[in-house]
């Protein structure tokens, strides 16, 4: 069984916040009571980190990263890697917010069991929180489409520079870039970067990360299900579950019965099928559940 992802960035629709929020939180902590619950989360959880996200209202139009784009030519991959070159750091330098540590301490007092996340930016690691399954793979990892040779990125980002000083010279005075939600950055003229193949067979480098059109491994789809299957509830949290690499976990614990709880701004492909849609930001609410 594999997951592939579907290439869609249309940012959802401005909807209000929630006014009852208190009275929401206070029932989806009732819910929660006694259940040891997995989360899934999305981009939504990270943007208080200072992360953009590709589908929250008010988020400008953004194109993401396709294979089929990856792939398509040497010219294409020198654009992105030098894009990427920019980017990653300002991902890398990220730290977790408020709702990131409220997932850590909802898993060290034993609520919480794992987090299955669709973002790649390791907050969640960082944050503290233990057996992340990173459906989408993390920025953190480089590897060869080929031979399946692997470098950490920052070991990477090294052996560019060293090559790579004129380039860093005549961008670093541009200021504030803006960074997309996959580590990449916006930049036009990026003719004089170099990029290196793969030490080991010449092959191509890519990020680990699962790009739209790509497909999410079967081993991390099924252990995916078996953290629903053996959860007693399922919390999303700043995910829109546009893509059904996200939205199959939703459905399979609905399917199984298991109260199932949606915190994001905007609306979601999994409210009918809800317990209970919190329209609120996940900053607020995860805080607010960890004093039950």
């Amino acid at each position: 069984m594999r997951t592939r992802l579907q290439l869609g960035s249309a940012p959802a629709e401005h909807t209000p916040l929630d006014d009852d929020v208190a009275d929401r939180i206070a029932l989806a902590a009732d819910i929660l009571a006694g259940r040891r619950f997995a989360v899934l989360t999305g981009a939504g959880i990270s943007t208080d980190s200072g992360i953009p996200d590709y589908r929250s209202p008010g988020s400008p139009p953004r194109t993401p990263m396709t294979l089929e784009m990856f792939l398509s030519s040497p010219d294409f991959r020198r654009h992105y890697w030098a894009r990427n070159h920019l980017g990653w750091r300002h991902m890398d330098a990220a730290v977790p917010n408020r709702a990131h540590l409220a997932l850590t301490e909802l898993q060290q007092r034993g609520w919480m069991s794992r987090v299955l996340t669709q973002n790649v930016d390791m907050l969640h690691t960082k944050a503290g929180t233990r057996g992340v399954i990173e459906l989408h793979g993390c920025y953190g990892r480089v590897r060869c489409l080929n031979c399946d040779w692997r470098i950490s990125r920052h070991r990477l980002a090294g052996q560019l520079e060293e090559i790579n000083t004129e380039f860093a010279r005549r961008v670093s005075g541009r200021g504030a870039i803006e960074v997309a939600p996959d580590a990449d950055a916006t930049l036009s003229d990026t003719s004089d970067f170099m990029m290196i193949d793969c030490p080991n067979c010449g092959g191509i480098l890519k990020p680990d990360i699962v790009y739209f059109g790509e497909t999410v491994t079967k081993d991390v789809v099924d252990e995916a299900y078996s953290v629903v299957d053996e959860a007693d509830a399922l919390l999303v949290v700043g995910s829109s579950l546009t893509v059904m690499s996200g939205l199959r976990f939703a459905r399979r614990a609905h399917r199984a019965g298991k109260p199932l709880i949606i915190v994001n701004r905007g609306v979601t492909r999994a409210d009918e099928i809800a317990t209970l849609k919190i329209d609120h930001e996940a900053g607020f609410v995860l805080p607010a559940l960890t004093t039950f």
